[in-house]
């Protein structure tokens, strides 16, 4: 069975809302895949937000319980680790490096074009070896520098944008973008 970790900030928006839907939709696909979630910044015990909470409701999805930091515990728990936006990701791999080839953003996880994938992976050990730079003092290679501002340049919006404090319309929105993004990650998470 798959263990699949959904983060996002205060997790009490976006990775519950991911949550619940990739329950259900794995238990509609008959697929055998354990979901939790957490936040960044999140401290146990708070509920729902009031917009996360009424999209589950219309959904008819059932309501996850209150928010969990996230902790080493629940990295190394998951075999994956799903989060909403690129800096999540980071800080991820910042604080838990043997995580790193198990965490993705969502959307970066659920790409269908291959050459945005391959893109993204240039992208990504381009900007370790920059922060390895940073931090050893040595200076960076010009010609990777440019290499890496191309690249993201024509690299896809990752993020999933925070509805927290928003009207319902900004949840649903949310959700929506949640939903496809689960839609098409289900197929990968066999």
């Amino acid at each position: 069975m798959r263990k699949i970790l959904l983060v996002c900030t205060g997790n009490t928006c976006r990775s519950p809302m991911a949550e619940a839907m990739l329950k259900d939709l794995a238990r509609k696909a008959g697929k055998e895949i354990e979901v939790r979630s957490a936040g960044i910044a999140a401290r146990d015990g708070f509920p729902l937000s009031a917009g996360a909470e009424e999209v589950l409701r219309r959904r008819q999805l059932e309501i996850p319980g209150t928010s969990r930091a996230l902790t080493g515990e629940l990295v190394e728990w998951a075999d994956l680790v799903l989060t909403m936006t690129v800096s999540h990701k980071r800080m991820i791999i910042g604080k838990y490096p043997d995580a790193a080839d198990k965490t993705h953003t969502l959307k970066e996880f659920s790409l269908q074009d291959d050459q945005a994938a391959r893109d993204l992976e240039e992208a990504d050990r381009l900007l370790a070896e920059y922060q390895i730079s940073l931090v050893t003092g040595q200076e960076w290679d010009k010609e990777k520098e440019e290499r890496l501002k191309e690249l993201e340049s024509r690299l896809p919006d990752l993020d999933i944008a925070d509805p927290f404090g928003g009207s319902l319309e900004v949840y649903e929105q949310s959700a929506a973008e949640i939903e496809a993004a689960l839609k098409r990650a289900l197929d990968k998470l066999g």
